[in-house]
């Protein structure tokens, strides 16, 4: 996938407002759990649309400090439609004095990051001579001012990069993982942020991993580690991750997490392509979406079926487009986040490293930044992400009847129609058109008689009033489920799809048998359940026409909603 020009940002960003407004307005008061929703204490969901920013490499800085001055970076978090960032940090920041007391310039200088230094001192001035703990806490300070939220994420022990079953810092009793010494250094980190209202949670370990693992000590040990941080701060989320690098939640369906707190607790799990090596390159998408996706279901997702908050806390794609993998599972990740509207932060905003592995500058094509921070790395991602980072429903989300909106993985858009004449089409949820998917499977529009119907290969698909035939019905096939089946008059199948011009169209159903080098993204629709109150206003009217059979003599303004 290309990037799209800068001028398409800024039309972009005018569609972000809307989901901007509700996004932030809880920066400011603790947040608590609601069964499987994130709230407010007056009970109004919050949803974690958040943005990783590392700071636990060997330099202990927040990463690209050197290339941008911070309020720089904080406003591109906030107009790229993020309201919170997961920050990174390793145990020993606050629990090796000899290393929180270095200052920014010593750490460098230490790791022989002349240009980094140079760097910092011309767009970070005021934090070169502060110690390593002051400067975190200063960034942290800054996102505040910006009702960017943030959340602790203890990432490490050691500064380093992440992650490796040998790197002695996978579970608890590792070389370099003493659990003593953690919970010291969660307790000390919760207390320096305590009172500090736009830090809103804690997620207390990433990626527990290694031949150590083990189900009793992961309870013995995050319960103890997660009531110090109750007890240091009680305002805070407490946010638990799983085993085998946050992949496996599993072990909850049997046995409880049992805590002298309420409404604070929230689970994590992290979702690459990666996590299930070369599948998708190698697979039919079909299959593999359907196969990962009952997989991520039955080991984490389950759990908000079961009343539990999940934070989806790591996920992306390399942003050059050029990785299938990623490309095929991205598109799968998308349909099934908006599905369940899991809360999120996206790996990662950082465009580069001062020190990554040995490399110095190292490019990181997973960022939302490019390499000197100056600019969006792929726009077209951006509003691909862009309908996730509102909420679709949950406590306090408009009012009325559930409903459903069309929404389209591959390009992020949803479902539109500008009127009854023109062809059905692709465009921002904020606007999408409400649907009902009913028991005979007709898709009709919210509050109106009219229907979705197959027209014919390659023809728009279109609306109509007499929905008893094989066209007005549709099925969810394909092990991916995001197939939308319809039949012609002749009784061939086809599927929903869109054409160049992100008009709906419909077409011969793909890649439904085990082909792996066939791409059945532009196919892949979600039904997605929602309350928003859509701001769509345009109506539907049939003229009058006593001749049109089974009509009725004219609908007028009947399906704005």
């Amino acid at each position: 996938m290309g990037t799209t020009p800068p001028f398409f940002f800024l039309s972009f960003l005018a569609l972000l407002c809307f989901s901007t407004v509700l996004l932030l307005t809880a920066s400011s008061q603790p947040l608590f759990t609601n069964s499987r929703w994130i709230v407010t204490e007056d009970g109004e969901r919050v949803k974690l649309a958040c943005v990783n920013w590392v700071s636990h490499l060997e330099p202990l800085l927040a990463e690209g400090l050197s290339k941008q001055p911070v309020d720089v970076i904080s406003k591109q978090i906030k107009s790229m439609g993020f309201n919170c960032v997961r920050f990174t940090w390793p145990i020993l920041l606050v629990t090796d004095d000899s290393l929180a007391s270095l200052t920014v310039r010593q750490s460098f200088l230490n790791l022989g990051l002349l240009e980094s230094i140079a760097g910092i001192q011309s767009n970070n001035p005021s934090i070169i001579d502060l110690p390593l703990i002051q400067a975190y806490q200063w960034v942290v300070e800054k996102m505040g001012k910006e009702e960017v939220m943030v959340i602790l994420d203890n990432h490490m022990t050691k500064p380093g990069w992440c992650c490796s079953n040998s790197d002695g810092n996978g579970f608890f009793g590792d070389r370099d993982f003493d659990p003593e010494l953690w919970v010291e250094g969660l307790t000390k980190m919760a207390s320096l942020f305590n009172g500090v209202s736009h830090v809103v949670g804690m997620s207390l370990r990433n990626e527990l991993r290694g031949p150590k693992q083990n189900v009793n000590d992961w309870y013995r040990y995050m319960t103890k580690g997660a009531e110090a941080v109750h007890a240091a701060n009680k305002d805070v989320l407490v946010i638990l991750s799983g085993l085998n690098f946050d992949k496996d939640l599993s072990f909850l369906q049997n046995r409880s997490v049992k805590l002298t707190f309420e409404r604070k607790l929230v689970f994590e799990v992290h979702w690459y392509a990666f996590t299930d090596g070369q599948a998708w390159l190698h697979g039919n998408p079909n299959q593999v979406c359907g196969q990962v996706s009952r997989n991520v279901m039955r080991q984490a997702g389950y759990l908000v079926e079961r009343g539990w908050p999940l934070f989806v806390s790591e996920f992306g794609v390399d942003l050059r487009g050029t990785n299938e993998n990623d490309n095929r599972y991205l598109s799968c990740f998308l349909g099934l986040a908006a599905e369940y509207d899991l809360d999120w932060a996206l790996w990662t905003l950082v465009g580069s490293y001062y020190l990554r592995q040995g490399v110095v500058g190292m490019n990181e094509y997973y960022g939302l930044l490019n390499w000197d921070w100056c600019d969006v790395r792929n726009y077209s991602f951006l509003q691909r992400i862009s309908s996730l980072q509102s909420p679709f429903r949950g406590p306090g989300i408009s009012e009325g009847r559930p409903y459903k909106v069309i929404f389209h993985p591959l390009t992020g858009l949803c479902v539109q129609r500008k009127s009854l004449l023109d062809p059905l089409t692709l465009g921002s949820c904020s606007q999408a058109e409400g649907w009902n998917h009913t028991p005979q499977k007709i898709l009709t529009v919210k509050g109106t008689y009219f229907c979705l119907q197959a027209n014919d290969l390659g023809m728009p698909a279109k609306l109509g009033v007499i929905c008893s035939g094989p066209n007005s019905k549709w099925d969810i096939i394909s092990e991916s489920k995001m197939h939308l089946s319809s039949k012609l008059t002749d009784g061939s199948s086809v599927c929903l799809d869109v054409d160049s011009n992100n008009n709906l169209v419909t077409n011969t159903c793909k890649c439904l048998n085990r082909d792996p080098s066939c791409d059945p993204s532009s196919q892949w629709f979600k039904l997605v359940n929602t309350t928003r109150t859509s701001v769509s206003t345009q109506s539907l009217s049939l003229p009058i026409d006593s001749n049109l059979p089974g009509t009725i003599s004219h609908w007028e303004s009947v399906s704005s909603i």
